[in-house]
């Protein structure tokens, strides 16, 4: 079997603003399972840079361990990356976000690196509100170690081997709103339409936007009795909101139709996203309604799935530090360093 991906593209695909095509979001042949949902993701967020003009150097890439955090690299292949150690990706992206804001950061992660090993440093770097896009490929089990059930897996699933899950699961899309995210979205690996104006309204959010992203293993999780199968999902989808983005240039064509029900939500850099909520009530700026309709889906037995929460004037972690404009990485010696009188200003400030 080869792994060599072919260089041939059709001469007339479409370009961006910044002239690129799809292959400059690209990366090599991915060695998943074949039909794996993280390849989806992948696809869905090459397309989202694509269709945003983001230069391909300017994302930075970091994921941690398991087959999500492996997803990476099959995509943007010119991007920065990074692939940490298991569970401590938040702590590696915060570092450098802090050097360098100028830079997009997508963390991509998993149920077990995330809802884990990881838990503590994904609660810090949510309520940190650090300004990244952070996507847990969710399938409910280990995959890279065989199969086992991971913490978000619902009660009463069961494995592979015929084993019921005795436990309640991690919600993580309810544990990112109490934690303090101000995007909260919720989508299915099979569901493109639904999960690309999703990445694309995240990546424009500014603050910490958090994707949970339903992502059926098919070696380990993909049967008759799971609750993260790929049949069970499509049977079990509630949708909060049909979700569109708007980009500053130019609006994309919305399916969704304005009435009463249909909100416009302004971003930081001026794009929109627009909501057709399935619901009337249902108001994704409202925190509380929106960890109530999480728990009423649940239920019943169903997975809400669209923009769950929106906060579109909190601040991030730059704001709230009152740091520099200038990027940490771009500062001179003679900045970081001003000299003796400086430095005893600053102690006396404490005294």
């Amino acid at each position: 079997m080869s792994y060599q991906k072919s260089t041939f593209r059709h001469p007339k695909l479409p370009v961006n603003d910044l002239g690129f095509t799809h292959k400059a979001y690209e990366g090599p042949l991915s060695t998943l399972c074949a039909g794996c949902g993280h390849d989806s993701i992948g696809a869905a967020i090459i397309q989202s840079c694509h269709e945003l003009s983001l230069p391909p150097h300017r994302i930075a890439k970091l994921s941690g361990i398991g087959c999500s955090s492996k997803a990476p690299t099959y995509f943007l292949d010119k991007a920065h990356g990074f692939n940490s150690v298991h569970g401590r990706m938040p702590s590696i992206v915060t570092g450098a976000n802090m050097a360098n804001r100028d830079l997009v950061y997508i963390g991509m992660s998993g149920d077990g690196d995330t809802s884990a090993i990881g838990l503590g440093q994904f609660s810090h770097v949510v309520r940190r509100r650090l300004n990244m896009l952070y996507i847990v490929a969710n399938n409910g089990v280990y995959g890279l170690t065989k199969g086992q059930t991971s913490a978000t897996a619902d009660l009463g699933s069961k494995s592979k081997s015929g084993d019921v899950n005795l436990l309640d699961g991690i919600d993580l899309a309810s544990l990112a709103i109490q934690l303090g995210a101000t995007f909260v979205a919720r989508s299915f690996s099979g569901d493109k339409q639904e999960l690309v104006p999703l990445i694309k309204a995240a990546l424009s959010h500014r603050g910490f936007a958090f994707i949970d992203v339903i992502s059926p293993c098919v070696t380990f999780n993909n049967h008759v009795g799971s609750t993260k199968s790929y049949d069970y999902i499509r049977d079990h989808i509630e949708t909060a909101s049909v979700t569109d983005f708007i980009p500053v240039k130019e609006e994309i064509i919305s399916t969704c139709e304005i009435g009463s029900n249909c909100r416009d939500i302004c971003l930081h850099d001026g794009s929109t996203i627009r909501l057709q909520s399935v619901d009337e009530s249902y108001d994704p700026q409202d925190r509380t309604a929106a960890m109530a309709a999480i728990e009423a889906c649940k239920a019943e037995d169903k997975t809400l799935t669209g923009l769950l929460y929106i906060d579109p004037s909190a601040e991030d972690l730059h704001a709230v530090l009152n740091t520099t404009d200038k990027p940490l990485n771009g500062l001179t010696e003679s900045v970081l360093c001003p000299g003796d009188e400086v430095l005893q200003v600053i102690n006396n400030s404490f005294r």
